[in-house]
């Protein structure tokens, strides 16, 4: 894929709440949002389902979750809030972060949420295209494991990234460059770089943009958005000063297609990936 940019506009958190299911169904009509993944234990998880029963084209995967980060909007493993399982805080929710996750999940516990989460949507209706991890959690070195091995087992793609420090602030392990070394070697896709919404706004929301579309690069890009109609969120996320609207407020003026265009780039879908896969296999 030398020479040749291709990127796939994701939408994470779709099924978080209404909002960012109405931003996924407008963009992707739009053509610009080329696929998301659903939070299965969330509250606006069946709407997402609704609309892929009403259309089938959508290209949905499952955005794993193991933390629920917010304050006062919260929600809790399908498999129980058993304080034993490590799953859960104190209140019975999700752990709000990676690291609190990480330090009190057992990994026997993860393995069955996680695949409660991929059957329910099977079972719901989602034509699963891809497995991908909220806030990065299910690739730590804890659990990349379970998380390559559920890919394996559905025939889906995984995200897995090459590039050093694709997961945030969670430092690259061995075993988590070991998931990348055995994709690869197996010829399951490996993305070269991830490219994230800014979380804190710089000179103006075009020049975040900007220099974020400015990192793309040769070979496969996936970009971790978090498009979100207004509303809600304000509520959900005040911390977060608008970030989710604004960047769909931007993509629906065109900016993003724009953006494609000038660097000569591709926009693909997770489905495609997924097709080459099980056509390879």
């Amino acid at each position: 894929m030398a020479g040749k940019r291709q990127v796939v506009v994701h939408e994470d958190d779709i099924g978080m709440c209404h909002g960012a299911n109405l931003a996924f169904a407008d963009l992707t009509a739009d053509g610009i949002c080329t696929c998301g993944a659903v939070m299965v234990p969330c509250p606006w998880f069946l709407e997402i389902a609704e609309m892929q029963a009403k259309d089938p084209r959508l290209d949905i995967g499952v955005h794993l979750v193991l933390t629920s980060e917010f304050k006062n909007y919260r929600w809790r493993p399908l498999t129980g809030a058993s304080q034993a399982s490590g799953l859960v805080d104190g209140d019975g929710y999700f752990w709000p972060t990676a690291q609190e996750a990480r330090a009190h999940a057992h990994p026997d516990a993860v393995e069955a949420e996680l695949r409660a989460q991929v059957e329910a949507a099977r079972k719901a209706g989602i034509d699963i295209t891809h497995i991908d991890a909220h806030m990065f959690t299910v690739v730590c070195p804890e659990f990349v494991d379970i998380y390559v091995r559920l890919g394996i087992e559905e025939r889906v793609p995984v995200l897995l990234v090459r590039q050093e420090a694709a997961y945030g602030n969670i430092v690259r392990a061995p075993e988590m460059q070991a998931a990348v070394d055995a994709a690869e070697s197996a010829g399951r896709p490996v993305f070269d770089r991830i490219l994230e919404t800014p979380w804190t706004r710089g000179a103006s929301v075009e020049d975040d943009y900007r220099a974020l579309f400015d990192r793309i690069g040769d070979g496969l890009t996936y970009m971790a958005l978090h498009f979100n109609a207004p509303g809600e969120i304000e509520a959900i996320a005040p911390h977060e000063h608008g970030v989710r609207p604004d960047e769909y407020a931007l993509f629906k003026r065109g900016f993003a297609r724009r953006q494609i265009e000038r660097l000569g780039a591709e926009l693909i879908g997770m489905r495609a990936i997924r097709d080459r896969l099980r056509a390879a296999a």
